[in-house]
């Protein structure tokens, strides 16, 4: 029996950051990880290899659409999706190997299988029992089944993210249930490699959540792309064979049914806490309703000596909220003051063009009752998008009235995941929209459009 200062539960974003920042503080450290790589879904079957599609598709579609009107003339490329997976397993490798790098360099054992907790101070991993002071539970999440729909997932024809991955061709026809950030994300790229997507969602509009004028603008360009959506319709059923698949809906507006077929339906509705075999029943560790874990604001669980984080707990399913609640969690473990702004945590869609988002929506300052300002500038007055045709989409930018401070800002164009986090930084360190609007910018840059906003949050913009 191996004794531990701290195992952790999971070898995700969040579980392996966990893992890294305890061996760093000096702390003996296990991870816990059933797959044959580290790096969880995530790595595997998620962020990492969906935008090594998204950037090969987006290539396609600029080879395409643009490269004549920038005279690079010749034949277009046609798709060889063989070489495109391989290309995408290949990029999964060289990620989840550099984790397995890190892991020998901070002396981190990787305990090969899955765990159980049997009772607090102890963590069981096939056959063997080990000891442990501390256990960070990072399992992550899975897929949700469609709600209230009849839908038998296969991975061939009928598919998770996971299996959209791997489809053994190019679809004709895709149908994706659910316009979220995953089946917007999956639906465009087999949209920009040929296929003819229709997304179905049940909500009046796409990725829920997200600032309404950012919606309807990002609605826009992507049936500019080819993409079709049928909103406020509920999937009942999809019958499928090994072939094709039948998805039946229903339109709230009437309740009229309709149907549709595809050779492939991917199934987006969002992801739940994979916590299933921890044992955490058992031990008495307390669950919402919604089967996350409980915790407080220094991630313990009501069962000394037992953490959470990541998609296991409350708050938004992201990568980056993992990692930074693993390094929180560990933190606490050595003795410190582990900290997680949950107000600045960004949030990314990668298609083209992308979207990203911080802070609070215009919406949810109206509801507050906050006293609040906009600025806005649109990417076709920045010079550098108009010169790469991406001047579609603008910045969005969020202020306090009277006291300027910023609140959140909502980005639709290109590189938008990137500029974001200036925004984060600033919102950090509580800065104004006019410390932004003085800050240099180089020219020309993207960049420059959110000083443009920030700007248009005072006596208003240069290049509008």
């Amino acid at each position: 029996m191996a004794s531990y200062d701290v195992i952790v539960i999971g070898a995700g974003p969040g579980g392996y950051v966990a893992a890294i920042r305890c061996a760093q503080l000096g702390l003996k450290t296990a991870c816990v990880e059933g797959r044959e790589t580290l790096g969880g879904t995530c790595l595997n079957v998620g962020c990492i290899p969906s935008k090594a599609l998204l950037h090969a598709s987006h290539q396609l579609h600029e080879a395409e659409h643009n490269f004549a009107k920038m005279g690079l003339k010749g034949k277009s490329p046609s798709v060889d999706w063989k070489q495109m997976l391989s290309y995408k397993d290949d990029v999964i490798g060289q990620n989840t190997k550099g984790i397995e790098f890190l892991f020998k360099k901070n002396k981190i054992d990787w305990l090969k299988g899955w765990g159980s907790i049997p009772e607090a101070g102890k963590v069981k991993v096939g056959d063997d029992v080990h000891e442990a002071k501390n256990i960070i539970i990072a399992s992550g999440s899975e897929a949700s089944p469609v709600p209230g729909a009849d839908v038998t997932v296969d991975e061939k024809v009928v598919v998770t993210s996971t299996g959209a991955l791997e489809l053994g061709k190019v679809p004709k026809k895709m149908i994706v249930i659910g316009a979220g950030v995953i089946g917007l994300e999956m639906g465009s790229v087999y949209a920009r490699l040929g296929a003819e997507v229709t997304v179905i969602e049940f909500l009046d509009a796409i990725t829920p959540g997200m600032d309404g004028e950012v919606q309807k603008q990002f609605k826009k360009l992507l049936e500019k792309q080819g993409m079709k959506f049928v909103m406020g319709a509920a999937v009942s059923k999809v019958d499928a064979t090994k072939t094709k698949a039948k998805v039946t809906y229903k339109l709230r507006k009437d309740d009229s049914e309709e149907t549709l077929d595809a050779d492939v339906v991917l199934c987006a509705t969002g992801r739940r806490p994979f916590t299933g075999g921890l044992g955490l029943e058992a031990l008495g560790v307390e669950m919402s309703e919604r089967g996350q874990i409980k915790t407080d604001n220094q991630w313990r669980t009501n069962v000394p000596g037992i953490f959470a984080i990541g998609d296991a707990i409350d708050g938004p399913m992201l990568a980056h909220k993992a990692e930074d609640e693993g390094m929180a969690a560990a933190e606490v473990i050595a003795g410190k003051h582990g900290h997680v702004n949950y107000d600045v945590i960004p949030g990314v869609i990668y298609t083209a063009p992308e979207v990203a988002s911080v802070g609070k929506t215009e919406q949810e300052l109206k509801e507050a009752g906050v006293n609040y300002k906009v600025g806005k500038f649109s990417f076709m007055g920045n010079g550098r998008a108009k010169a790469v045709f991406q001047g579609d989409g603008f910045v969005k930018l969020l202020a306090d009235k009277d006291t300027d401070r910023i609140l959140g800002c909502h980005i639709i164009g290109p590189a938008a995941g990137d500029l974001i986090h200036e925004v984060c930084v600033a919102m950090e360190f509580g800065a104004s929209a006019e410390d932004l609007a003085l800050t240099c910018h180089a020219h020309p840059t993207f960049s420059e459009a959110v000083r443009e906003a920030a700007l248009a949050c005072g006596d208003g913009p240069i290049h509008m």
